[in-house]
């Protein structure tokens, strides 16, 4: 299902942990790090980014989308996504919410790999398991 190196997978999820340290949570207290992996092996990170207004808040995965498409980069193979209480420690999966698992349909099909991590073992799932029946480019037309 997934077409990547153990190094490498290992790695995203280690990236996707030192990327959590930098969110910028003070409302809710939940930090979420984001490892986004072109399928030319350059990583980009992002972490969540709160606002008091709730509504402009962005996402871990968002963020690290935008800064790889702004990069140039269209092509991605994995994400990895962890999150959790900021001064804590990983314990539990953090699956991207509706928004960004919409968001990425825009840049990658069904069967790209989206890696959780609870701390102690890695779950990796689909987008197409995570949002099926997606809305995407080809109901435009």
């Amino acid at each position: 299902m997934i077409d990547i190196d153990k190094k490498t997978f290992d790695s995203l999820i280690d990236t996707a942990i030192s990327a959590r340290e930098k969110s910028y949570c003070p409302y809710s207290d939940f930090a979420v790090g984001a490892a986004l992996l072109c399928s030319d092996g350059d990583i980009f990170t992002g972490a969540n980014i709160e606002s008091s207004s709730y509504t402009p808040t962005i996402c871990a995965e968002r963020v690290a989308f935008s800064s790889a498409v702004h990069a140039g980069k269209n092509s991605f193979k994995a994400i990895a996504v962890v999150g959790g209480k900021a001064a804590e420690s990983v314990s539990a999966y953090t699956p991207p919410c509706g928004v960004c698992r919409q968001f990425m349909t825009e840049f990658c099909s069904a069967d790209f790999p989206v890696i959780l991590f609870d701390g102690k073992e890695p779950k990796v799932l689909t987008l197409g398991e995570l949002l099926p029946e997606s809305f995407t480019k080809i109901n435009l037309f």
